[in-house]
């Protein structure tokens, strides 16, 4: 078992003054998958053609197959994207909504992706309906009990979070697709911050699409995710951008694979490096990537107690705690306000105690959350670190 005093910092090029308690925002790429994706790009630059027209489809399938296996999906499902928010707004996209109709969200739910869903139904006449869920919950079955008392006869699609951004809670998925699926409603799942944080099973899921980022726990370079959609919707998910993939099909490939494959010239990097970033992390520690999701854990809930502690109040059960922990602060603040409270916060927190943490609040609420990320470059000295600076706060 790692002991969480142990430090792989090395590994990653990060600023030895700061306490870097906060990798779930944006992640953190390591030295050596940085190294690989230069290598890349090296490659790319010492003949462009070469490299698009010959390489880049065999070196895209290859990333797709190892991606495919760690977050079990099957590779003829699995496109990448840039990032979570847009495989989200694709799968808005492709199912069929009425005037009048609705698409359901959370107040825990990331707030891109409300906007997408707010964008999509303005379009076609419909509407945007919301759980509302406490930023304090029992256990994984007041979060179900939540989304269904939301529900209305109008509801056709929901998007829901695997681990949510404000709070912090895993939520649980499976549960929540056959709940919904029960009353003929298509869900959507943002798994922004789920591969690389717990065990990720996108093909079993059931939902029509499961959307998540390398960049985040899985330590990619930036601009590294992956959509997955369900079998009988490949042929209606289409990308952002319309290019030659659709006009010119490539024998014995998807539509889905020709759509996404090629959306014009971009720097394909960031997907091609996720294979070095699953095989560099996983030889970091003995044990692979169960060890990593594992320590992991117990990090953030040895914060989560320490923290809870000074009067902070956890989000949920340690059940729903992956390898982030969010606790609510004490009192509350104008809903209004709560964005420019938790700016003023961060930037306290980093500019007299170089602590760099989130604040995160949920949407409609006046609750403010500490939100502390544990990867393998945090310890608990940066746990301590954190709750010392809440302290003198």
């Amino acid at each position: 078992m790692i002991d969480l005093h142990d430090s792989f910092r090395d590994a990653w090029g990060l600023d030895p003054s700061v306490a870097f308690c906060n990798h779930g925002s944006f992640g953190a790429c390591p030295t050596a998958v940085l190294a690989e994706q230069r290598r890349l790009q090296d490659l790319l630059e010492a003949d462009p053609a070469h490299f698009f027209d010959r390489r880049l489809e065999g070196m895209l399938d290859a990333a797709r197959e190892a991606l495919a296996g760690f977050v079990g999906a099957d590779p003829g499902g699995l496109v990448f994207v840039r990032n979570a928010t847009t495989g989200v707004g694709a799968m808005l996209r492709a199912l069929p909504l009425a005037a009048g109709d609705e698409i359901l969200v959370t107040d825990h739910g990331y707030e891109a992706c409300r906007l997408a869903a707010v964008r999509v139904a303005g379009e076609a006449g419909a509407s945007v309906g919301s759980a509302s869920i406490p930023s304090v919950v029992e256990g994984p079955g007041r979060v179900v009990e939540a989304v269904l008392e939301a529900v209305t006869p109008r509801t056709r699609v929901a998007v829901v979070d695997h681990i949510t951004s404000p709070t912090a809670l895993v939520f649980p998925v499976e549960a929540l697709v056959a709940a919904l699926a029960d009353r003929g409603i298509e869900v959507i799942v943002d798994g922004a911050h789920g591969p690389g944080q717990v065990v990720v099973e996108a093909g079993r899921s059931g939902a029509a699409g499961y959307t998540g980022n390398c960049h985040k726990w899985m330590c990619a370079p930036k601009g590294a995710g992956f959509l997955w959609v369900r079998p009988d919707l490949r042929d209606r998910v289409v990308p952002p951008v319309t290019s030659h993939g659709e006009g010119y099909p490539r024998p014995g490939r998807s539509r889905l694979h020709d759509r996404f494959d090629w959306v014009g010239t971009e720097d394909p990097t960031p997907y091609l490096s996720v294979p070095a970033a699953i095989r560099h992390l996983g030889g970091l520690v003995e044990g692979g990537w169960p060890a990593i999701l594992e320590r992991n854990h117990r990090l953030a809930a040895a914060a989560r107690e320490r923290l809870a502690g000074l009067g902070l109040e956890p989000s949920g059960p340690e059940e729903m705690v992956g390898s982030m922990a969010a606790l609510r602060l004490p009192g509350t603040v104008a809903p209004e306000g709560a964005r420019d409270e938790a700016r003023r916060l961060i930037a306290r927190l980093y500019d007299e105690h170089r602590v760099q943490t989130a604040v995160t609040w949920r949407r409609g609420s006046g609750d403010l959350m500490i939100r502390f990320s544990a990867h393998l470059h945090t310890t608990l000295g940066d746990a301590e670190r954190l709750a010392t600076a809440i302290a003198a706060l």
